[in-house]
């Protein structure tokens, strides 16, 4: 009996110490965009300390200007990461719930005009089947009766995945700070991270809200590739894009699904506003070359704005003409961050050992298990197997997955 009592007290004290560990660790989180928000949140919940900057706002960069479209796709290969996505497609069924964050669920429709994507699709859906997803090709009778409101042309078949949903990611982003702060994190922007001061006793991150200590920083900043560079000092290859995303005032209800067709993606919120992203991103232009430059979220004026909104609509009221009617609320150019081989990039800097980069772009789908995952090997310097093929100094290759 001593013996049980001897080990008891042992088992407590080791507990004790490991909450104490948590408590006393300092987590800076650079970046208030979804996937650092989600991080922060999961940290927080865990009591560790953490303060989450962002130069702007939360979600005004990369989680303002997203479809987002949570899916497992065909498009998320390989078979490992097609995995990670849909473990948290299933989390966010969870933790939706726990942070009363809106998600539309009710799946996905996509289809292609040209006629040889179309057989590749109905390939990629069989093997989405036999990883365990819920879709199907279905034909136009089927769909019609999904999407009543919709005009499919002469298109035979499309790709119907059932566990496909949309989120208003700046509510969800806020919405995870806001559970993160009720845990006691603390969130401070407009705040710009300049630099870093590392000595034998203490790390400061210097910013425009003045010396911020800590004990480990994590880098969530998106297509921001020059904070990765001068912070982490490594230079993780991206081919970051523009994609402009257009959204309308609240409408009648139009959509019951997500409409993945040739040349736009459609879907309705559950407040009523529709979301039009296209797909091939602005004109190749030396003029939109010469106005992107410094990746502005906002075009330089409202009429410019209001043109190529106009010019998505037209593409988007072929398929749903009630959409004629529509009147465009915000129109954002969204700078998506994508690593070379699509791939998320997860992990401590080689340079920097106490500096974490947190990079991906499928960062509404993703951010609910990076959050935990992340968190976790935060925490006690834990590593993760499932992130293991994602770590910052891997090789990188040149894959475009779709």
């Amino acid at each position: 009996m001593k013996v049980f009592f001897k080990y008891a007290f042992s088992i407590l004290i080791l507990l004790f110490m490991s909450q104490h560990a948590k408590a006393e660790e300092k987590v800076l989180v650079v970046g208030a965009g979804i996937v650092g928000a989600s991080i922060a949140y999961h940290l927080a919940i865990e009591g560790v300390e953490v303060i989450v900057i962002d130069m702007q706002a939360p979600a005004s960069h990369a989680s303002l200007g997203t479809f987002a479209w949570i899916n497992a796709s065909w498009a998320k290969q390989p078979k490992a990461y097609h995995s990670l996505n849909q473990q948290s497609v299933a989390y966010w069924h969870q933790l939706s719930k726990q942070l009363n964050i809106p998600v539309k669920w009710g799946g996905s429709l996509e289809w292609f005009g040209n006629p040889k994507r179309q057989e590749k699709l109905s390939r990629q859906i069989q093997q989405q089947k036999i990883w365990g997803e819920a879709a199907r090709m279905v034909n136009l009778v089927f769909a019609k009766s999904l999407e009543p409101n919709v005009k499919f042309m002469d298109v035979d078949a499309l790709a119907y995945s059932e566990n496909d949903g949309a989120v208003d990611p700046g509510q969800a982003t806020k919405q995870f700070l806001s559970a993160a702060i009720n845990s006691g994190a603390k969130v401070q922007y407009p705040c710009k991270l300049k630099s870093i001061t590392d000595t034998t006793t203490t790390r400061v991150a210097n910013t425009t809200c003045g010396p911020i200590k800590f004990d480990k920083l994590v880098l969530a900043v998106g297509a921001a590739s020059n904070t990765i560079t001068g912070i982490a000092k490594m230079n993780i290859p991206q081919r970051t894009t523009p994609g402009i995303i257009v959204v309308t005032a609240p409408m009648d209800p139009l959509l019951n699904k997500i409409l993945v067709a040739p040349g736009v993606h459609i879907h309705q919120r559950l407040d009523g506003r529709v979301v039009l992203g296209e797909q091939a991103g602005p004109p190749n232009t030396s003029a939109h070359h010469s106005r992107l430059q410094g990746r502005p979220n906002k075009y330089p004026d409202e009429v410019l704005a209001q043109q190529h909104a106009t010019r998505i609509l037209e593409r988007a009221v072929v398929y749903v003409p009630k959409l004629t009617d529509a009147q465009v609320e915000d129109v954002y150019i969204g700078w998506r961050p994508l690593p070379l081989d699509g791939h998320p990039v997860l992990g401590y800097s080689a340079e920097v050992p106490y500096v974490y980069i947190a990079v991906t772009h499928s960062g509404v789908t993703l951010a609910p298990i990076l959050g935990r995952m992340v968190s976790k090997e935060l925490i006690g310097n834990k590593s993760i197997d499932e992130l293991s093929r994602y770590r910052p100094s891997r090789k990188f290759e040149n894959v475009k997955r779709y």
